[in-house]
């Protein structure tokens, strides 16, 4: 019991004056405050569980962050693998008012073919060697810049370059095959 006592004033002597700047930072990753505000909920009970492994005296606000960006990356990849869902009471009504109407063979066209590119872009960056697939996501998906990612990987900016521009050449190496077929390229 003693041994529990210790280690929660010591995680809240090293932790607990971080929350503020944790919390702006979820706050940037998210830009919504109920989100950030569950991904610092995740990253205080994932920090108080692992805390046995944090290195007291050394950065804990850094350490704090790469949890934070670990967890807001594995989150991002959990919902952006689930299917978008929709209550069908919200839009039955505009469901009934289009239904009769006609669709255009092209807009289906297009609409499937866009599904199956956004498959081949999934399946593309799922190839990626982690490193090089976190910031074409944060920078490409996300819309993050340079600084925000060398910040949120704690990392160099010049790093982030080199990482973002080769793995945007592995994802064009990747789809060269499938824009090929789809008569996408000259060759």
């Amino acid at each position: 019991m003693r041994d529990t006592k210790k280690k929660q004033q010591e995680f809240n002597e090293e932790i607990i004056p971080h929350m503020d700047v944790l919390y702006n930072f979820a706050l940037r990753l998210t830009t919504d405050p109920n989100d950030a505000e569950d991904l610092v909920q995740d990253t205080i009970v994932k920090a108080f569980r692992f805390f046995s492994s944090y290195e007291k005296g050394t950065n804990a606000k850094a350490w704090l962050f790469r949890i934070l960006k670990n967890s807001f990356i594995n989150n991002y990849r959990k919902v952006s693998k689930r299917p978008q869902e929709v209550d069908f009471d919200e839009v039955s009504t505009y469901y009934e008012s289009v239904r009769a109407e006609r669709t255009e063979t092209s807009d289906l066209e297009r609409l499937m073919f866009r599904e199956l590119m956004d498959d081949e872009l999934s399946i593309a960056l799922s190839r990626l060697p982690e490193d090089f697939r976190t910031v074409v996501l944060l920078c490409d998906v996300e819309g993050y810049t340079y600084e925000e990612i060398a910040n949120m990987l704690d990392v160099p900016i010049g790093t982030i370059r080199s990482r973002l521009h080769r793995g945007r050449n592995l994802l064009k190496t990747e789809l060269l095959e499938y824009a090929k077929k789809r008569g996408y390229t000259g060759d």
